[in-house]
């Protein structure tokens, strides 16, 4: 989701357009239409004023049709066309009025004039996409078509909302394939963080996300540069090394004196160690590459490991379940547990490690004082618990740099006297 946080938030801002823009349509079109239907039905006062002339006058049904034809009001005089139209037409708005019909009476007094108020009601009906006048009153009711005037459409609104609704779709499309190449410059970031150094960041345009590739380019030129040239710096200065170390070891058995023999032994033998573990962890820090990582058992790790820690396999016992995998570097892995084997025999009280998994998680036991430090202190390079040990303090610190390679860190705890170190 995380991962996805732009384009969510696009498809946000789009939804809440869209939502937005159709709810302001909508409120228009119903205000739209009210106020279409308030201006026609100001129509009735002319209808009913004729109306009442012809009730009042008693003029004839001839006179009446003259009379609204010239407003182009037409009777709808066929009673079952007119019950179809009431029965089946929609009421857009209804209206009670009260008429006042007036004579002049004769009483003993005199002449007089004589009031009679009737109730009228007024609707105004849409049927078939033509408008009616219904008028009911106390002696009868009469049915008016209203030719000049049609029902109310909704097309030229909806026409400006599709257009509206077209351009914002169109703009969310456009902005999407803006995205494109940044989802893309983030596969190739991805991918370069996993070790793939030649894939190349450079592309064609000059917006910002073109501008960030081209200098990403730029920055994975001199990454790559650099690397080289401290890969090629490492390897033949060890191996410059190395030259004079082998020749000192042979000149050292030339040696009359013993004692200066084992001396010089022993100091470029230490030269030689150390140099190898340089290569190692030269090795491990330049480690781009993760395709040679394998499945492996990790009992298969484990004998590896004390083969090549060259010990008394008595002072090594580890309970692991023979069905237990990973995947990594065998040789990087094997030197891992070596160093921690050779680690554990050295500090521990009784010269013995104890190799077992909990909580799946890959634990060493040795028994001895609780270390000194934190743990941070000793996986740091050229640091060590006894500086009389015969050792470089690089041990847990090339353990700490293999685990990282392969995504694991190293832990310690300290329990009844038993030193417990752990690759989680």
């Amino acid at each position: 989701m995380r991962q996805r946080a732009v384009l969510i938030t696009v498809l946000f801002a789009l939804i809440v357009t869209l939502v937005s823009v159709s709810a302001v349509f909508w409120e228009f079109y119903k205000l739209n239409k009210h106020q279409y239907i308030e201006h026609i039905f100001s129509k009735h006062e002319t209808i009913t004023q004729i109306y009442r002339e012809h009730l009042q006058k008693k003029t004839s049904q001839i006179m009446l049709e003259a009379n609204l034809a010239v407003y182009k009001f037409v009777i709808e005089e066929g009673e079952g066309e007119q019950k179809r139209i009431l029965k089946k037409a929609k009421i857009l708005k209804q209206k009670n009025l009260q008429r006042v019909d007036e004579a002049i009476m004769l009483n003993q007094k005199g002449l007089f004039t004589h009031k009679i108020v009737r109730d009228v009601r007024i609707s105004m009906l849409e049927f078939k996409k033509t408008i009616y006048f219904h008028i009911e009153g106390p002696i009868g009711s009469v049915l008016i078509e209203d030719e000049g005037l049609k029902a109310y459409t909704y097309y030229s609104l909806a026409y400006s909302y599709l257009t509206i609704i077209l351009i914002i779709s169109i703009s969310f499309v456009l902005i999407l394939q803006r995205l494109r190449p940044l989802i893309r410059l983030r596969r190739k970031i991805a991918l370069f963080g996993n070790g793939d150094m030649n894939i190349s960041f450079k592309t064609r345009g000059y917006d910002e996300i073109a501008l960030v590739s081209n200098e990403l380019e730029s920055t994975r030129e001199k990454i790559n540069s650099l690397l080289e040239s401290r890969t090629l710096f490492l390897r033949n200065i060890m191996h410059e090394l190395k030259t004079p170390i082998a020749k000192g070891t042979i000149a050292t058995q030339m040696l009359d004196s013993q004692k200066q023999k084992d001396r010089f032994s022993s100091i470029f033998g230490r030269l030689e160690s150390l140099v190898t573990e340089f290569a190692l962890i030269e090795e491990v820090t330049s480690l781009s590459d993760k395709r040679d990582f394998k499945e492996y058992r990790l009992v298969d790790i484990i004998d590896g490991a004390i083969d090549m820690a060259m010990v008394d396999r008595s002072s090594v016992s580890f309970e692991i379940d023979a069905s237990i995998k990973l995947t990594g570097n065998y040789r990087l892995y094997t030197t891992a547990i070596k160093n921690m084997i050779d680690n554990g025999i050295k500090y521990s009280t009784d010269a013995h490690v104890r190799i077992l998994m909990i909580n799946n998680e890959l634990c060493f036991e040795s028994k001895g004082e609780c270390i000194a430090h934190p743990l941070q202190y000793y996986i740091e390079p050229f640091t060590k618990e006894n500086p009389s040990k015969n050792s470089f303090g690089l041990g847990l610190y090339l353990v700490d740099s293999i685990l990282k390679v392969h995504r694991q860190v190293l832990a310690h705890e300290y329990d009844n006297g038993v030193n417990r170190f752990i690759f989680a």
